[in-house]
């Protein structure tokens, strides 16, 4: 869980509400264009718990992602098997072992003002998970998509334990469908590239 920082602002910055029709071409547009040319593995990053409400967004991501099958990415943070802040550093030493010079994509959820809740944030560099409970964890990811699931400023923890179902799930499914658009993009830049070979 991370909060969304309101001081910096950036031009590729991308955040939509969850149910704009245009969200999954408009976002897969925006992170395809912030892909590597050259081919390389990709890892998602699904942060999370599903010990809290608000909290499980990167988990329940990461597990309908693993039900769509995906054929380029690899993913790490499901229900069974979710990568929280106890667990995060061993993760990202053994992401870094296994996909050595992986483009990483990092998912969690976040807090954020009123008018954010249900928005979809995308954008380039790292997060740092646990951020909105002051938790000090490694950074991680080359670009970050961030989920806004309640709103932040007091007992964050509370607040997170106290956020809608229906909103995460909801979120988690978009994300992952946006994810699973972006590994069909990778299909066809990877076949249209053997062919022009």
């Amino acid at each position: 869980m991370n909060l969304i920082n309101r001081f910096v602002t950036k031009n590729d910055k991308l955040q939509m509400n969850y149910s704009d029709p245009n969200l999954l071409d408009k976002m897969n547009k925006q992170i395809t264009s912030w892909l590597p040319t050259v081919p390389k593995e990709y890892v998602i990053v699904c942060i999370g718990t599903d010990r809290s409400t608000g909290d499980a967004l990167g988990p329940l991501t990461g597990s309908y992602l693993s039900e769509l099958n995906p054929k380029h990415l690899h993913i790490y943070g499901t229900l069974p098997e979710p990568v929280h802040a106890t667990n995060i550093p061993d993760y990202i030493k053994h992401i870094y072992k296994q996909h050595r010079n992986a483009y990483t994509i990092a998912v969690d959820a976040s807090l954020g003002k009123s008018n954010s809740v249900g928005s979809i944030i995308a954008d380039i560099g790292s997060l740092a998970p646990g951020a909105a409970l002051n938790k000090n964890l490694p950074a991680i990811g080359d670009i970050h998509i961030t989920g806004v699931v309640n709103i932040s400023g007091f007992m964050e923890f509370t607040t997170l334990q106290n956020t809608r179902l229906s909103l995460v799930v909801n979120m988690a499914k978009h994300i992952a469908a946006l994810l699973e658009k972006i590994d069909q993009q990778l299909t066809h830049t990877i076949i249209s590239g053997y062919c022009c070979n």
